[in-house]
């Protein structure tokens, strides 16, 4: 299934630029062959090394402490990703279990889920995953804890909708009559045919998380002070822009190419996993 789907243009450089940023991450010791939290006081906002007075030991020049853009970046990234695919995934089992009851069983149980999704979603995601995060404290747990309780809901709205319409066709009805139990027919006949709506929804939500974990640090309820994230650096970089632009370009640039990879892939695989939007092709 996987390696069809990477057949469009899409999907593929979604795939290709994800793996990128995830190796950079993987890999930023020896990278960067410096510790990001590293200070150099006498060598603050350095200019990136290719501009007139840079360092060559600092590809992206320092910040206002003196601490390597381009680890900071790298190291960034490990925190991006692990939320991007914990709090995705965490998102995705809570609400595809509710929508999987609600779609199936429907009545009081789809009534019930459905006002509490309402009422979920009447809040703006992000003020909702402020008031979280107060209440909470900071730290990654607690991020991907906040971007999971905010974002089971899209998981749960779209995919709800999908099992009501496969709950409803002659292969179900038939499992039912010869003898499968509800928990039987749900994981052998309805699961299955929505795993290509939630690869996708997957992977459109880990853009989702890694853009939800930057504001979260950007206003100072994110990860704590001994973590590095994206968020953190631009808003610590918000006073030098002019001084030293690389500090607010880089992490900018890394949340802009890491969305862009998690949406391109989730578009891709959408096209080319959806049967409706491959028979309307053909």
């Amino acid at each position: 299934m996987i390696p069809r789907a990477l057949r469009d243009p899409r999907a593929f450089i979604g795939a290709v630029l994800f793996a990128l940023i995830a190796l950079a991450a993987l890999f930023a010791p020896w990278i960067a062959r410096v510790d990001p939290q590293d200070q150099d006081l006498l060598g603050t906002l350095l200019p990136a090394a290719f501009q007139a007075g840079g360092d060559p030991a600092h590809l992206l020049g320092t910040d206002a402490l003196g601490r390597d853009v381009l680890a900071r970046v790298l190291y960034g990234a490990r925190t991006a990703l692990s939320v991007a695919l914990i709090a995705a995934f965490g998102a995705m089992v809570l609400g595809s279990v509710l929508a999987y009851a609600a779609g199936y069983l429907g009545g009081w149980t789809d009534w019930v889920i459905g006002r509490t999704v309402e009422i979920w979603m009447s809040f703006p995601p992000v003020i909702l995953a402020l008031i979280l995060m107060t209440g909470l404290g900071t730290g990654l747990r607690n991020v991907i804890l906040a971007i999971i309780l905010v974002d089971w809901t899209r998981f749960c709205r779209v995919l709800r909708a999908e099992v009501v319409v496969i709950a409803r066709r002659d292969h179900v009805a038939a499992a039912r009559l010869t003898g499968f139990s509800h928990l039987q027919t749900v994981r052998r006949e309805i699961i299955p045919a929505t795993i290509p709506l939630l690869i996708t929804l997957l992977s459109l939500e880990a853009g989702i998380a890694v853009i939800a974990e930057a504001i979260l640090s950007f206003v100072g309820l994110g990860v704590k002070s001994d973590q590095i994230a994206w968020g953190q650096m631009i808003a610590d970089s918000r006073d030098a822009i002019y001084q030293a632009p690389w500090n607010l370009l880089a992490p900018t640039l890394a949340i802009f190419l890491t969305v862009a990879a998690a949406n391109l892939l989730g578009d891709g695989l959408r096209r080319t996993l959806d049967v409706r939007l491959r028979e309307d092709r053909a």
